[in-house]
C-alpha cells in the first residue's frame, strides 16, 4: 500500500461517515433502528456502501452519498407510508407472532415462523429466565428478535403490550 492509497482511504472514511451523519441528523434515529425487516436491510446495505466507498478507489464521495441518500430516504418514505395506512402495513410488513401465552406453547406459530424449542430455550437462557413458570409471553418480533415477557411475581401481560401480536394463525 502505497501513502496516497492510505491518505485516500483515510479521506473516503472522514467523508463517508460525515455525510453518514449528516443523513442521520437530517433522517433521525430511526436511520439505524432495527424497528423493522426493511430498517434491518437498510442498515446492512448502509454498511455495504460505507465498505464500498471505503476501499473501492473508483467509487466517489459524490456516489457513495448519492446511494446513503436514496437508501435512507427510501427507508424513511416506507416507515411513513406503513405508518400511514393501515393496509400497506399489514401487506409489507410482517406481524409479530405470539410463539408462548400463559405457559402454553403455540407450536404453530413456531412452525410457522420456524423456530425450534432448542432455539427459545437458548433465548430464555439470554432473557435469564429461571423458571419457565415466570413467562408469560414469547413473541417471534417482525425483525426475527424473540422478546420474552417474564416477572418472577407472575404479574399477567398488559393487552396493550400484545395488541399487534397475532395470537394464533
Amino acid at each position: 500500500m502505497t501513502l496516497t492509497s492510505a491518505l485516500l482511504i483515510i479521506a473516503s472514511v472522514f467523508g463517508i461517515f460525515v455525510i453518514t451523519i449528516i443523513f442521520t441528523r437530517i433522517f433521525g434515529l430511526r436511520t439505524f433502528a432495527k424497528i423493522s425487516s426493511i430498517d434491518f436491510a437498510s442498515t446492512i446495505a448502509i454498511g455495504s456502501v460505507l465498505a464500498s466507498v471505503i476501499l473501492n478507489e473508483n467509487q466517489s464521495l459524490i456516489k457513495g452519498a448519492l446511494a446513503l441518500g436514496c437508501i435512507i430516504g427510501f427507508q424513511t418514505l416506507f416507515s411513513i407510508i406503513i405508518r400511514k395506512n393501515k393496509f400497506l402495513q399489514n401487506i409489507l410488513t410482517n406481524q409479530p407472532q405470539l410463539l408462548m401465552k400463559d405457559g402454553e406453547f403455540i407450536y404453530e406459530n413456531l412452525k410457522k415462523c420456524n423456530v425450534g424449542m432448542d432455539d427459545l430455550r437458548a433465548k430464555l437462557r439470554e432473557a435469564n429466565v429461571h423458571n419457565i413458570q415466570h413467562v408469560q409471553a414469547i413473541v417471534f418480533e417482525s425483525t426475527g428478535d424473540i422478546s420474552i415477557l417474564h416477572s418472577a411475581e407472575n404479574l399477567e401481560v398488559d393487552s396493550t403490550i400484545l395488541e399487534d401480536v397475532n395470537k394464533v394463525n
